[in-house]
């Protein structure tokens, strides 16, 4: 794809091969520009061609262009997980696939793949991600149609059962843990807070009966939460609040002190605190099922259960009501007969 330059009828033409095809441009008048500057001009086109031709490959345009875009968007725990979900079940596959060479049945047939042995979530991820990614390739012209726009989560993947814990097993997990972990719980089950903002809580942030969440914390590394509705005052209730300041007695009296620190004043590492201070005991209750996820589910459907308000309950654990409503609340049985009971004796009496 070397270029070259040829003078012809008083302009200079600028010559380069691209994917074996002969190619030609005016490249000014020959009285105007210097041969120099001519082979500059053609040097220049080769280099944006020889550029296209690397992205135009499905790995060096997801790892260049898309990461390089996305990442001004993406916060730093979002980054790592889709990045690594896609370098993991997409790049590795397709890397060398010219982008132009998809097509809508192979992608599917990927899908259905997928759905054999991932979460029906992970496999929806996997769509919405090709879907970007075919956006942002046909907006730059690298593809003319984008084969990824009617893609499908297979019915057959496998969707997790979302558990949520009754209060019979949420006093069975606050029991077995030591009170360093069951504060933890608490704040977690019946304060709804993230365990990244948890971690991240300084005692500056602690109030009479509530906390300010204006940090958070994700793989060690201290950042704002996800989104403005994250920036918020958390209520505690009774025994929570309680417990909290007692704690409280044995923290570092600096205000920028993290309430649950390390031996170097940092925060906690959650994934070190739920594999080595929580899981094993909460296998030992056949709990292990319990963990963060299933703690702030917990929190929003016996939330509503016990009378909250949605929007409240929404605006306490930091998101949207219709994220609050359509993915954190399941609906128990007992709760599902007594909709259809008042249903019922209200048409028949």
């Amino acid at each position: 794809m070397a270029g070259g330059v040829r003078k012809q009828r008083g302009r200079w033409y600028g010559l380069w091969h691209e994917n074996g095809i002969k190619k030609s441009k005016v490249l000014g008048l020959c009285s105007e520009m210097t041969k120099t500057a001519a082979r500059d001009a053609v040097a220049e086109i080769v280099r944006d061609v020889r550029a296209n031709a690397n992205t135009a490959l499905f790995g060096p345009f997801v790892e260049g262009p898309f990461y390089n875009f996305y990442e001004r968007k993406w916060k730093g725990s979002t980054k790592s997980t889709n990045e690594n979900r896609m370098d993991v079940h997409l790049v590795k596959r397709f890397r060398d696939c010219s982008l132009e060479t998809f097509r809508r049945e192979q992608l599917q047939d990927f899908l259905d793949e997928k759905a054999k042995t991932l979460s029906y979530s992970m496999v929806t991820h996997l769509r919405w991600d090709l879907r970007q990614i075919f956006a942002m390739a046909q907006a730059e012209g690298l593809v003319r149609r984008n084969p990824a726009q009617l893609l499908f989560t297979p019915k057959k993947a496998a969707e997790k059962v979302a558990m949520v814990l009754t209060a019979a097993q949420i006093q069975r997990v606050i029991g077995c843990l030591a009170p360093r972990e069951a504060l933890i719980t608490e704040l977690a089950i019946f304060a709804g807070m993230r365990p990244g903002e948890i971690f991240a809580l300084r005692r500056a942030n602690v109030a009479d009966q509530w906390v300010e969440v204006r940090e958070r914390v994700y793989q060690g590394v201290l950042d704002s939460p996800k989104s403005e509705r994250g920036f918020r005052k958390v209520a505690l209730p009774g025994r929570a609040c309680e417990h909290l300041h007692e704690w409280l007695k044995g923290v570092a009296p600096q205000s920028q002190a993290f309430v649950f620190a390390s031996e170097r004043a940092t925060p906690l590492s959650k994934n070190n605190i739920w594999r080595r201070n929580m899981l094993p005991h909460l296998k030992e209750e056949g709990l292990a099922w319990a963990n963060f996820q299933a703690m702030r589910r917990t929190f929003i459907t016996l939330g509503k259960i016990a009378g909250g308000d949605p929007k409240v309950l929404a605006d306490q654990a930091g998101h949207d009501i219709g994220v609050s409503v359509a993915v954190y609340t399941q609906s128990p049985i007992e709760s599902k007969l007594k909709a259809v009971n008042a249903l019922e004796k209200l048409v028949l009496g």
